[in-house]
């Protein structure tokens, strides 16, 4: 009977060291990106992006932007026209024949209007981390403007941050959207999220696919 409340004492303690350190991981990562991150980006420039990144956030079953990816590209094209970056760079998951978050993005900004040359589409960014790191290492990005809700914002400008790339933060529509596509829980997520990620950009893991290089400054076209 001891030994087992020894055991139950121990796998306590572990759970709550483990949860100290990711708590500590969360407020670093809030805190060192809080004041990248504007609603008033117009009147806040202070670096020359190259791009506006918008990240990912699945589709409907008909193949359509989910509420969360929809609130992004609005926000992405937003930017875009008030000519805060001449480039979209969209980000997503096309892992699968059957899903496809990147042409869903891609059509929803050319049916706004955006020229195909100004959209560049990244199909391997299956998740936050490699959408950054392709960024950099496959668009040749240094300078950008990030769109996605705020919450994921923090985890996604750190990722920036440790990739060289300068980086500044415009958040799209809210929690409503986000947990609507993520779940209720998915402020737990995104709390295992900015732990899982900020590992991963201590190690720095090749994503699953990089390839030739396609600068931001190029056409588009390239990466349909």
């Amino acid at each position: 009977m001891w030994k087992l409340f020894k055991r139950l004492i121990k796998l306590c303690s572990l759970i709550i060291t483990l949860a100290i350190i990711i708590a500590g991981i969360n407020v670093y990562m809030v805190a060192t990106d809080m004041l990248n991150i504007t609603d008033s980006y117009y009147e806040e420039i202070d670096i020359e992006p190259e791009c506006i990144l918008v990240l990912g956030a699945g589709v409907k079953p008909d193949g359509t932007p989910s509420d969360a990816l929809q609130a992004r590209l609005d926000k992405g094209i937003e930017l875009y026209r008030a000519g805060v970056a001449p480039k979209l760079l969209l980000s997503g998951d096309n892992g699968q024949v059957e899903y496809d978050e990147v042409t869903a993005m891609r059509e929803y900004a050319r049916d706004s209007g955006v020229p195909d040359e100004d959209i560049f589409t990244d199909h391997a960014g299956f998740s936050t981390y490699d959408s950054i790191y392709r960024a950099d290492e496959i668009f040749c990005v240094s300078r950008a403007v990030v769109v996605s809700q705020k919450d994921h914002l923090y985890r996604a400008l750190y990722g920036c941050k440790k990739m060289g790339v300068e980086a500044r933060g415009v958040p799209a529509d809210g929690k409503e959207v986000y947990s609507a596509y993520y779940g209720s829980e998915y402020n737990y997520r995104e709390y295992l999220a900015r732990a899982k990620d900020f590992v991963k950009w201590i190690i720095k893991p090749e994503p699953k696919y990089l390839g030739s290089k396609i600068p931001i400054d190029g056409d588009g076209r390239e990466t349909e």
